[in-house]
Order: structure tokens, then sequence, then C-alpha cells
């Protein structure tokens, strides 16, 4: 098929599959040459997590609409879930990639299960009570991981809840050869870091795939029906709770396998990596991206995860040029001239134009 004859839409998400692929690459070239710092190097997969985090929050929030203030939450969910399967399958899959796929799709597997369980009931309701609800559950699974104790043997996990803050692993009778997996406060510790950047592109390209083809489906354009005008949306017969869920599972679903590379990222992980801060910072590549813009999203969350690195040098002053940095750039994003001139640049802008 010859690229002119594609629909718009697909020769639009071509484009942005290229551009990651490029992007990729390159980091590739400048990584195995030395031109990126030790620092920098080591960001390269939590900014592939968090590009794939802002792109599927971006489903939520831009396309369908609803505020989520617990993304964090999933995350979470998928890191400690994705940390046990990677740990306890050491000796049944030998091969780190293999491990580390299996873990990603457990992570996004239980990510999915708990956001059918918050979406079910909260998503039949209207108003803020979707974002207080997100809120309530990253805080609650944060405690929960607080008392959560996990461990493996050959008899299989043993788990159990620390309600009362009078146990310790030496509760779950691990065997000799037993691995302790996560302890409580002290979060999952001893993990074998098997994440790579080339998974974390991966990830990238399947939540890009997922998202961008859930959005030029039949199902994405009742979405976004229900995000413009829920009334009239279910006036025509769209089942409002079925849609909204749709989105919101799939959405729960990517961050949890983001979470699940995030936690296999790092040999040590504690549940207050995943508070209500880190929400607020998924949800502010989202917002300067532009809801509803994915390569938007993309940009934000890697300019805003290296920036933060590349101000180390100012010191105790970084944070604050951070701040000044994110309002200037809210403010000219904002300007309707460079709104006007940054559409234009968007890949697929000159065939909307000649169609209108």
């Amino acid at each position: 098929m010859k690229i002119k004859s594609m629909k718009r839409s697909t020769r639009t998400n071509l484009i942005t599959y290229l551009g990651v692929i490029i992007a990729f690459a390159a980091t590739v070239i400048l990584r195995d040459s030395g031109g990126l710092s030790r620092s920098l190097t080591g960001q390269l997969v939590p900014i592939c997590c968090y590009m794939s985090m802002a792109v599927s929050l971006n489903l939520t929030v831009g396309i369908l609409g609803e505020l989520s203030l617990g993304h964090a939450g999933f995350m979470s969910v998928g890191a400690f879930s994705g940390v046990i399967a990677a740990m306890s399958l050491q000796s049944a899959i030998p091969s780190d990639a293999l491990r580390l796929a299996v873990a990603m799709l457990v992570g996004a597997a239980v990510a999915a299960v708990a956001g059918v369980v918050i979406g079910t009931p909260v998503l039949r309701l209207r108003g803020d009570y979707l974002a207080i609800v997100t809120l309530a559950f990253g805080e609650i699974i944060k405690e929960l991981v607080n008392c959560l104790l996990v461990g493996w043997d050959s008899r299989g996990l043993h788990v159990a809840l620390n309600l009362t803050g009078d146990k310790s692993i030496a509760d779950l009778g691990l065997e000799t050869e037993g691995i302790a997996i996560i302890k409580g406060a002290q979060g999952a510790t001893g993990t074998a870091t098997i994440a790579t950047f080339t998974a974390g592109f991966v990830l990238v390209l399947i939540t890009l795939f997922v998202v961008l083809n859930l959005k030029d489906s039949r199902a994405g354009r009742a979405i976004m029906a229900l995000r413009d005008n829920s009334i009239a949306a279910e006036s025509v017969g769209l089942n409002l709770t079925k849609y909204k869920l749709m989105a919101f599972v799939t959405s729960a679903a990517l961050a949890g396998a983001a979470g699940a590379l995030y936690g296999l990222n790092f040999s040590s992980l504690q549940a207050s990596k995943f508070d209500f801060n880190t929400s607020i910072l998924i949800l502010v590549f989202v917002v300067l991206g532009g809801l509803g813009n994915i390569w938007g999203s993309l940009i934000a969350a890697a300019a805003l995860t290296i920036l933060p690195e590349a101000l180390r040098q100012f010191s105790d002053y970084r944070m604050l040029v951070y701040a000044i940095v994110l309002i200037l750039v809210m403010l000219l994003t904002n300007n309707p001239t460079l709104r006007s001139v940054l559409s234009r640049l968007r890949p697929g802008a000159s065939k909307e134009k000649e169609a209108a």
C-alpha cells in the first residue's frame, strides 16, 4: 500500500512510530559512543516508563475526559506484582528478557483488575468523584504495600499482612534457600535489576499502538463522543459505563506494565516512590504536552524527567528554576499564535486543513 493512499490516521500513526524509533536509535548511538552522561544513562529506563505512563494517562484525561489523580497507584500495583513475579520465577525462567516480559504482563493484568474494581462503581457517577476515589486508591495501595510481607521458597509464595506491626519476614516460615521479596515498610529489596532500555522502547511502542489504535477505532470515537457531550452520546444509545471502563482499564493496564519495568530497574523499591506527588507529576506531563496530544505527552515526559538532572548544577536553586521553566512553558503553549504554529507542524495537520 502506498503512503499517499493510506488513511490519514494510519499515516499519522506511522509517523509517530517512526519518530520514536529514530529517537531510540539516536539515543543508543549516543550511549554506546559515550555521548550520554552516567546519570542520564541511568535515567533511560525511567524516561521510557514515564513516557508510557503519560500516554496511558492521556487516554483517561485527554481522550476520555475524566480526571484521575491515582495513576501512580496503578503503577505501584504493577511494580510490586511484577517484582514478585520476576523474583518467584528466577529458577523456572532463567532468561532475564523472558522473565521481564512475564513480569510486565503480570503487572498489566493485576493493574487491569484493580482498574475494573475501582472503575466499575465510580465511572457510573458524574463530576469529580473519579478524581477523589483514584486519589484515595493511590494512598490505600501505598499503605497496603507498607504492611505487606512476601517471600518465596520451593513451596511457593508466602504472603502476610503486618497490620499490627508485630510481624516480620521470619513469620512467613521461609525455607533456608527462600527469598524475602517484600519486607513491609522496607519495600522490595535485593531485586534483580533486569529492566533494559530496549524493553522500555518496546513498551513505549506497544503503549502507542494500543492507545492510537483505540483512539482511531469505533470504540475510540464513542469514547471521545462521551467526552464532548455525554448526554447526547447516551441519547443515541452509547453505553457510558462500558466505554468509560474500556478506556480506564486500558490506561490502568498500561500503567501496570510501566510500573513492572520501573520496579525491576531498581534493586530497592519502596511504596513511597508512588505517592500523590508521582501522580501529579504524570498529570503535569499530560497537561503540559496537551490533552489528547500523544506527541506532546512523549516529549513532556522525556523533557521534564531530564530537566531536573540537567539543572543539578544549580544545586539548591534547581527546583526553583524547574518551576519557572514549567510556568514559562505553560504560558507559551497557551499563546494563541504559538498554538496555531504548533498545530500546523503536527503530523497530518495539512491534510486536515485540505479536508476542511
